[in-house]
């Protein structure tokens, strides 16, 4: 079992950054493959990025692709979300899942652990 409690969040203009934090409790990080999903008003939630603990495999989706960057602190078993050069359709709850290893999973429905999500607002 793991609990997963994502924070950094907030209102940024367009342009600006935010780094996202999903903080592992119960198991360490090193134990799943760890993702990122976003969920907008209206919208199915979709991927983001995905990887596994040492971030020697990682997966963005092609929206975000060359603005986000997945990290770790193996101190904290934390993982961040770096997300640069921000656009208005970012705007969404971000989650943070836990998943098993073996792959990079894509699809939500191969994570078992969730975590309470954290808005994230780009004004234009």
């Amino acid at each position: 079992q793991v609990q997963l409690v994502e924070s950094g969040g907030g209102f940024v203009q367009a342009g600006g950054s935010l780094r996202l934090s999903c903080a592992a409790s119960g198991r360490t990080f090193s134990s799943y493959v760890v993702g990122w999903f976003r969920q907008a008003p209206g919208k199915e939630r979709e991927f983001v990025a995905a990887s596994n603990w040492s971030g020697s495999d990682t997966n963005y989706a092609d929206s975000v692709k060359g603005r986000f960057t997945m990290s770790r602190d193996n101190a904290k078993n934390t993982k961040y979300l770096q997300m640069n050069s921000l656009k208005p359709e970012d705007t969404a709850v971000y989650y943070c899942a836990a998943g098993p290893r073996g792959g990079i999973w894509r699809s939500d429905g191969a994570y078992d652990y969730w975590g309470q999500g954290t808005q994230v607002t780009v004004s234009s």
